[in-house]
């Protein structure tokens, strides 16, 4: 890691940077994340035309005689896990970061907004000697050390046997105990086999990003003459002359067949999926990002009044039968309100992997991803 990277001043710039450009789109809700309502009661109030009816509180209504819904509260006092992955894989980039830097800043930036409304976060550190925990805690402090622990995690050297992201993950959920959000910073170049299981025991419990961290030389070969490859995390080198132009787009299709793979795993997961590059403005991709999820969380609370039967009367409800006291079958003629699905739970941007010869055994092809 880069040394300026580890300062505190270099953290605080971060900080500026994160909480200027963010400030009032995610207000550490995890509903800037993640569509969906929150998970915690809250206080419970009368109900209102459109409400949800999924959160009638029923114990008030039948003692007041009067129906009341419950608010929930979204990430409020729920932990907020990270899980970063510092493995050899990370350790490269050809644009304005390298993957590594890229996740650090992401890792920062989720800390920031937990950290400005008391949220717990803790972090899983993902590297060559192995994983490190540093166990979920509040204050500013606790989120500073957190952060350099991170930033100062070494390289690790070519051919040197480290641990997969799916075994990280596996530990990660024998670690969170208490319902939360899980955020996976990775370039998920380990087979999704090996990772796919155990995200999906997460979201069993929990709400899960997946930050698929990429760099552009992953998603396309440069005709720069004869190139050399390194694998990082087995230190193989392999020569290949990247003027022909049948590899190159050899090379790009296998890239866009990985990136693929790897979105595909991360929906069968349920894992919502927002894809960085290192090549472009990754706090505009994190914007535009919550902005969709938002949208989403919107639509999913939305109600929806079933329509009148063609040939039906005014005021019929789904079957044709009227609705005593409503044009629509809504709440108050007795029709229960229909709601919208909120979207794919996995939220997964189309593209993905599938083996290929990136210079760190990954590629990837754009299209569909959340900074696409």
């Amino acid at each position: 890691m880069k040394p300026y990277l580890m300062a505190e001043p270099a953290l605080r710039r971060l900080e500026l940077t994160i909480t200027r450009r963010l400030d009032g789109l995610l207000q550490g809700e995890h509903l800037g994340l993640l569509p969906g309502p929150g998970s915690e009661p809250a206080e419970t109030r009368p109900y209102q035309a459109g409400d949800d009816v999924r959160r009638m509180d029923w114990n008030v209504t039948a003692r007041t005689n009067e129906p009341h819904v419950r608010d929930l509260v979204a990430d409020r006092e729920l932990e907020i896990w990270a899980l970063l992955d510092a493995t050899a894989s990370m350790d490269f980039g050809t644009a304005a970061m390298e993957k590594r830097e890229l996740a650090l800043s992401a890792l920062a930036a989720v800390g920031f907004l937990t950290q400005r409304t008391g949220n717990r976060i803790g972090t899983h550190l993902l590297h060559g000697g192995g994983v490190r925990t540093l166990p979920a805690r509040t204050g500013r402090p606790h989120l500073m050390a957190l952060l350099q622990a991170a930033f100062g995690l070494p390289r690790t050297p070519p051919g040197v046997a480290e641990p997969l992201l799916g075994v990280a993950a596996e530990q990660l959920g024998r670690v969170v105990s208490r319902r939360g959000l899980v955020v996976v910073v990775s370039d998920f170049l380990d087979e999704p086999e090996t990772w796919e299981p155990p995200l999906r025991r997460l979201t069993a419990r929990h709400q899960v990003l997946g930050v698929e961290v990429v760099d552009p030389r992953e998603l396309t070969l440069p005709d720069v003459g004869i190139l050399t490859l390194i694998d990082p995390e087995s230190g193989r080198r392999r020569e290949v002359a990247t003027g022909s132009a049948r590899l190159r787009r050899r090379y790009a299709e296998a890239a866009a067949g990985q990136r693929d793979a790897i979105a595909q795993a991360l929906r069968r997961a349920g894992v919502t999926h927002l894809r960085l590059r290192t090549d472009r403005d990754w706090v505009r991709d994190l914007v535009q990002h919550v902005m969709r999820q938002r949208r989403l969380a919107q639509l999913a609370a939305a109600p929806v009044y079933p329509a009148a039967t063609p040939g039906g009367a005014p005021g019929s409800g789904p079957s044709g039968g009227a609705a005593p006291g409503s044009a629509a079958g809504g709440p108050s003629g007795g029709a229960a309100p229909g709601y919208r699905g909120g979207g794919p739970s996995g939220g997964a941007a189309p593209g993905s992997r599938e083996g290929g010869a990136a210079p760190d055994g990954g590629v990837g092809g754009g299209g569909g991803g959340d900074a696409a």
